[in-house]
């Protein structure tokens, strides 16, 4: 049966069907094709509905319209020009500016794939100019990118909360400290190659010019801030800080610098509907598969798996760790998710892992595999904004790759890390 079903599923993914509709089909066929007892056809609807019926979830489409308004404001430039009046003095400063901006723009979109469009498309071009290679600046911007659903807000971790029953508020809280740890290694990075091969300086600024950049940036800046010190303080729940942090960026972009003009609006609500309705649609075609799963003991096949082989609860994510690499190099984050969470959460109940160290280092884990070939999502969208060709931007993505794998071994082997941070809210 569970074979039956798993099969159904891969066939419709391979013949080009929609996930969510993949899902659909093995999970109405899997119903009606359960044999030993009876399954009513109304846990299609009732499950399907369950998948979404969550409060939290309103945060995704306010998360996402924060990221449009910013994207479609230009804000990203001004935000470009600070990092460089800040970093502009050091070796490889389009590089360093790069992983400066995508770090802040992480905690405003939670969004790699919309980071990697509106800062590639700037610093991509301009590094070239300065003699970058086109891979390198790709593999800069895809590196810096994978810091959205990391550093808060995040969509994937508003995904495992939901899914897992934990606080919203403290997963954001678990990715602060490894998303920081990965963008100052990331830096690190750029000031070793740019010695190495001699990339040059931008320009020496003095602290009267950095405070006129940070001035002219301040309304982009202050969102990260609003966002995360307002959750941190317990000043607002996860979904009032959304609320707030849209309205903040339409009055930003609208009324303060004037980016967006009255007449877009109606296009900005669009694109932010239509990418919250893939991410929701994803979720409801999840709740009959996974239920479906569970009845057909899917869950306790893959723990026994699991259990067999180590009771220990380390070793038993560093073979998770193993299972989502492989899964990442294949399948992008939110599907992976959608697909593997309502088999492995209950898993790292059995094992009595915190259920925020063990989600942090599963979403982590899988952002991983947006920058690791072959599937890569990350190394294909800066390719296409920067003209490139992919395997240029995976091979000069080694070190950064390198990198974020050491960065998942320390979150996984001190789990205080991730749980630091959340423990100290309520």
């Amino acid at each position: 049966m569970l074979g039956i079903i798993i099969l159904l599923f891969l066939a419709a993914m391979l013949i080009g069907l929609d996930l969510g509709f993949a899902m659909i089909l093995a999970a109405v066929a899997g119903i009606f094709i359960k044999s030993g007892q009876t399954v009513g056809a109304a846990m299609l609807s009732t499950t399907t509905v369950a998948g979404v019926d969550s409060f939290v979830l309103v945060t995704i489409p306010l998360f996402v319209l924060v990221g449009e308004l910013m994207n479609r404001g230009g804000l990203s430039q001004r935000l470009i020009d600070w990092a460089l009046a800040i970093m502009g003095f050091m070796r490889g400063a389009l590089s360093q500016a790069s992983i400066l901006v995508n770090t802040v723009m992480a905690g405003i979109s939670g969004s790699a794939v919309a980071d990697a469009s509106a800062i590639g498309a700037v610093m991509i071009p301009a590094m070239r100019r300065q003699g970058y290679p086109g891979g390198y600046a790709g593999a800069v911007i895809a590196a810096g990118a994978m810091l959205g659903p990391i550093i808060p807000p995040s969509i994937p971790m508003i995904v495992y909360g939901a899914m897992a029953n934990v606080s919203i508020v403290r997963m954001f809280l678990s990715g602060v400290v490894p998303g920081l740890l990965l963008a100052g290694g990331y830096m690190g990075i750029c000031a070793a190659i740019a010695r190495k091969r001699g990339y040059p300086a931008e320009r020496r600024t003095d602290v009267r010019q950095k405070l006129v950049a940070t001035r002219h940036a301040a309304g982009v800046l202050l969102l990260p801030v609003i966002i995360i010190g307002g959750i941190r303080f317990g000043l607002v729940t996860e979904t009032e800080a959304a609320a707030v942090a849209a309205l903040y960026a339409l009055v930003v972009s609208v009324v303060f610098y004037r980016t967006i003009k009255l007449r877009d609006l109606g296009g900005c609500f669009t694109r932010a509907a239509v990418s919250s309705a893939v991410v929701l649609f994803l979720l409801a075609a999840a709740g009959p598969f996974a239920w479906l799963l569970a009845e057909s003991h899917f869950n306790q096949a893959v723990a026994g798996a699991i259990g067999g082989m180590t009771t220990d609860p380390l070793m038993a994510m560093l073979l998770i760790n193993v299972v989502l690499l492989l899964v990442g190099c294949v399948l992008e984050p939110l599907p992976a998710m959608i697909i593997f969470l309502p088999a492995l959460i209950p898993l790292g109940r059995v094992l009595g892992l915190d259920p925020i160290h063990y989600g942090c280092v599963m979403v982590f884990n899988l952002m991983i595999g947006m920058i690791h070939p072959p599937i890569g999502l990350l190394i294909y969208i800066v390719s296409a904004v920067g003209k490139v060709r992919p395997d240029e931007v995976a091979r000069e993505g080694l070190p950064f790759l390198g990198w974020a794998l050491t960065v998942l071994v320390l979150i996984t082997v001190f789990p205080t890390l991730t749980t630091w941070l959340p423990g100290m809210v309520k």
